[in-house]
Protein backbone atom coordinates (compact mmCIF):
# COMPACT_ATOMS: atom_id res chain seq x y z
CA UNK A 1 0.00 0.00 0.00
CA UNK A 2 1.24 3.43 -1.05
CA UNK A 3 0.36 6.25 0.89
CA UNK A 4 -0.64 9.35 -0.52
CA UNK A 5 -0.42 12.60 1.79
CA UNK A 6 -2.83 15.76 0.36
CA UNK A 7 -1.00 19.06 1.58
CA UNK A 8 -2.02 22.60 0.84
CA UNK A 9 -3.60 25.81 2.29
CA UNK A 10 -6.53 26.11 3.80
CA UNK A 11 -8.82 26.40 1.01
CA UNK A 12 -6.78 25.44 -1.77
CA UNK A 13 -8.97 21.89 -2.57
CA UNK A 14 -7.52 19.24 -0.92
CA UNK A 15 -10.83 17.31 -0.47
CA UNK A 16 -11.85 17.81 -4.11
CA UNK A 17 -8.17 16.32 -5.27
CA UNK A 18 -7.94 13.90 -2.52
CA UNK A 19 -11.57 12.65 -3.79
CA UNK A 20 -10.61 12.48 -7.74
CA UNK A 21 -7.75 10.03 -7.13
CA UNK A 22 -10.27 7.21 -7.14
CA UNK A 23 -8.89 5.14 -3.89
CA UNK A 24 -9.73 5.18 -0.39
CA UNK A 25 -9.61 8.68 1.73
CA UNK A 26 -9.10 9.12 5.03
CA UNK A 27 -10.69 12.14 5.20
CA UNK A 28 -9.95 13.86 8.64
CA UNK A 29 -12.38 17.17 8.70
CA UNK A 30 -15.13 14.50 7.76
CA UNK A 31 -13.80 12.55 10.90
CA UNK A 32 -13.67 15.28 13.11
CA UNK A 33 -17.35 16.60 12.60
CA UNK A 34 -18.19 12.79 13.47
CA UNK A 35 -16.63 13.12 16.97
CA UNK A 36 -18.41 16.64 17.65
CA UNK A 37 -21.78 14.56 16.76
CA UNK A 38 -20.70 11.13 17.85
CA UNK A 39 -18.09 10.69 20.66
CA UNK A 40 -19.11 11.22 24.07
CA UNK A 41 -15.73 10.49 25.11
CA UNK A 42 -14.16 13.66 23.15
CA UNK A 43 -17.15 15.74 24.45
CA UNK A 44 -16.17 14.85 28.38
CA UNK A 45 -12.26 15.69 27.41
CA UNK A 46 -13.45 18.96 25.62
CA UNK A 47 -16.08 19.43 28.65
CA UNK A 48 -13.33 19.31 31.32
CA UNK A 49 -10.67 21.74 29.28
CA UNK A 50 -13.09 24.39 28.16
CA UNK A 51 -16.45 24.18 30.45
CA UNK A 52 -17.39 27.88 29.86
CA UNK A 53 -17.80 26.76 25.97
CA UNK A 54 -18.15 23.32 25.39
CA UNK A 55 -21.73 22.21 27.49
CA UNK A 56 -23.84 20.47 25.65
CA UNK A 57 -23.43 16.71 23.48
CA UNK A 58 -23.48 16.46 20.49
CA UNK A 59 -20.87 19.06 20.35
CA UNK A 60 -21.92 22.01 17.70
CA UNK A 61 -19.49 23.77 15.50
CA UNK A 62 -20.53 27.41 16.65
CA UNK A 63 -19.18 26.15 20.42
CA UNK A 64 -15.61 24.90 18.71
CA UNK A 65 -15.27 28.30 17.06
CA UNK A 66 -16.18 30.74 20.14
CA UNK A 67 -13.65 28.88 22.03
CA UNK A 68 -10.88 28.88 19.64
CA UNK A 69 -11.72 32.51 18.99
CA UNK A 70 -12.48 33.77 22.70
CA UNK A 71 -8.59 32.74 23.95
CA UNK A 72 -5.45 32.25 22.25
CA UNK A 73 -4.64 28.85 23.73
CA UNK A 74 -8.38 26.82 23.10
CA UNK A 75 -7.11 25.86 19.64
CA UNK A 76 -3.91 23.96 20.70
CA UNK A 77 -6.20 22.29 23.55
CA UNK A 78 -8.73 21.58 21.07
CA UNK A 79 -6.55 19.81 18.35
CA UNK A 80 -4.45 18.02 20.96
CA UNK A 81 -7.70 16.39 22.36
CA UNK A 82 -9.18 15.67 18.79
CA UNK A 83 -6.34 14.68 17.04
CA UNK A 84 -5.58 11.30 19.33
CA UNK A 85 -8.69 10.77 18.36
CA UNK A 86 -7.83 10.95 14.49
CA UNK A 87 -4.84 9.07 14.50
CA UNK A 88 -7.19 6.08 16.49
CA UNK A 89 -9.15 6.29 13.56
CA UNK A 90 -6.62 7.08 10.66
CA UNK A 91 -5.04 3.45 12.01
CA UNK A 92 -8.02 1.86 11.79
CA UNK A 93 -8.68 3.10 8.17
CA UNK A 94 -4.85 2.21 7.30
CA UNK A 95 -5.72 -1.51 8.49
CA UNK A 96 -8.92 -1.48 6.72
CA UNK A 97 -7.59 -0.95 3.74
CA UNK A 98 -3.58 -2.17 3.99
CA UNK A 99 -4.45 -4.67 0.59
CA UNK A 100 -5.16 -1.69 -1.76
CA UNK A 101 -2.65 -0.04 -4.00
CA UNK A 102 -2.69 3.27 -3.24
CA UNK A 103 -4.36 5.63 0.14
CA UNK A 104 -4.99 9.06 0.17
CA UNK A 105 -4.98 11.05 3.14
CA UNK A 106 -6.44 14.61 3.40
CA UNK A 107 -5.31 15.60 6.97
CA UNK A 108 -5.09 19.15 7.66
CA UNK A 109 -2.16 19.31 9.63
CA UNK A 110 -0.80 15.97 8.03
CA UNK A 111 2.46 17.25 8.53
CA UNK A 112 2.12 19.63 11.76
CA UNK A 113 0.78 16.33 13.88
CA UNK A 114 3.47 13.78 12.93
CA UNK A 115 1.17 11.65 11.31
CA UNK A 116 2.79 11.23 8.07
CA UNK A 117 5.60 8.44 7.63
CA UNK A 118 8.80 8.42 5.81
CA UNK A 119 7.81 6.72 2.44
CA UNK A 120 4.51 8.72 2.19
CA UNK A 121 4.28 10.40 -1.02
CA UNK A 122 3.08 14.10 -0.39
CA UNK A 123 1.27 16.19 -3.07
CA UNK A 124 0.90 19.87 -2.27
CA UNK A 125 -2.22 21.82 -3.69
CA UNK A 126 -0.86 25.03 -5.34
CA UNK A 127 -3.76 27.68 -5.36
CA UNK A 128 -4.05 31.30 -5.99
CA UNK A 129 -4.97 33.12 -3.06
CA UNK A 130 -7.41 35.20 -4.58
CA UNK A 131 -9.39 32.08 -5.55
CA UNK A 132 -9.10 30.23 -2.40
CA UNK A 133 -10.40 33.39 -0.81
CA UNK A 134 -13.03 33.53 -3.37
CA UNK A 135 -13.74 30.38 -2.54
CA UNK A 136 -13.56 30.63 1.51
CA UNK A 137 -16.07 33.43 1.73
CA UNK A 138 -18.78 31.29 0.00
CA UNK A 139 -18.71 28.85 2.69
CA UNK A 140 -21.16 29.07 5.36
CA UNK A 141 -20.05 30.59 8.19
CA UNK A 142 -16.41 31.45 7.13
CA UNK A 143 -14.89 33.86 9.38
CA UNK A 144 -11.53 35.61 8.56
CA UNK A 145 -10.58 35.85 12.08
CA UNK A 146 -10.95 31.49 12.38
CA UNK A 147 -9.26 30.91 9.03
CA UNK A 148 -6.07 33.51 10.57
CA UNK A 149 -6.06 31.63 14.03
CA UNK A 150 -5.59 28.40 12.19
CA UNK A 151 -3.15 29.61 9.27
CA UNK A 152 -0.84 30.52 12.42
CA UNK A 153 -0.68 26.65 13.47
CA UNK A 154 0.29 25.50 10.19
CA UNK A 155 3.72 25.37 8.46
CA UNK A 156 4.67 27.84 5.80
CA UNK A 157 3.33 26.93 2.51
CA UNK A 158 6.90 27.27 1.01
CA UNK A 159 7.87 24.10 3.59
CA UNK A 160 5.18 22.24 3.01
CA UNK A 161 5.97 22.88 -1.06
CA UNK A 162 9.69 21.72 0.11
CA UNK A 163 8.78 18.50 1.21
CA UNK A 164 5.86 17.55 -1.22
CA UNK A 165 6.85 14.97 -4.39
CA UNK A 166 4.76 16.80 -6.26
CA UNK A 167 2.87 19.91 -6.68
CA UNK A 168 -0.52 20.25 -8.80
CA UNK A 169 -1.77 23.63 -9.43
CA UNK A 170 -5.41 23.93 -8.55
CA UNK A 171 -7.17 25.53 -11.03
CA UNK A 172 -10.34 24.13 -9.69
CA UNK A 173 -11.09 22.79 -12.99
CA UNK A 174 -11.70 18.90 -13.39
CA UNK A 175 -9.84 18.18 -16.61
CA UNK A 176 -6.22 19.89 -14.25
CA UNK A 177 -6.77 18.14 -11.47
CA UNK A 178 -7.60 14.63 -13.70
CA UNK A 179 -4.67 14.90 -15.72
CA UNK A 180 -2.25 15.69 -12.77
CA UNK A 181 -3.90 12.66 -11.08
CA UNK A 182 -3.22 10.40 -13.91
CA UNK A 183 0.49 11.95 -13.91
CA UNK A 184 1.26 11.39 -10.35
CA UNK A 185 -0.06 8.03 -10.15
CA UNK A 186 1.54 6.84 -13.61
CA UNK A 187 5.13 8.55 -12.23
CA UNK A 188 4.26 6.37 -8.70
CA UNK A 189 3.84 3.19 -10.74
CA UNK A 190 7.35 3.65 -11.90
Amino acid sequence: MIRIGILGNIGSGKSYVAKNFGYPVFDADYEVAKLYKKNKKVFTKLNNILPKNIKRFPIEKKEIVKAILQKKGNLKKIVKVVHNEIRIKMKFFLKKNKDKEFIILDVPLLLENKLNRKGDVLIFIKSKEVDIFKKLKKRKNFDKKLLNKFKKIQFSTHYKMKKSHFIIKNDFTKKTINNNIKDILEKIKK
